[in-house]
């Protein structure tokens, strides 16, 4: 589900370890948020969830949204 808008994350942006990883989180806090997904603005190839962008958290475009993904029960 991705291409309708750019997508905040919660994690704070920063640089991923050298090793493999499942699920990075990012460090526990920082300056910027960040961006995943791509929007209706973007061609194909940066529409994908491995592509991430950042910008400080009270950023406002009209390509970046949000989604709300409910939890387990």
């Amino acid at each position: 589900m991705h291409g309708n808008v750019w997508e905040w994350c919660a994690d704070w942006y920063g640089k991923y370890p050298a090793t493999a990883q499942v699920d990075p989180q990012g460090p526990p806090s920082g300056a910027h948020r960040v961006l995943r997904g791509g929007s209706w603005y973007d061609d194909g190839r940066v529409l994908r969830s491995a592509l991430r962008y950042h910008f400080e958290a009270g950023y406002r475009n009209v390509n970046i949204g949000f989604r709300l993904a409910r939890g387990p029960n």
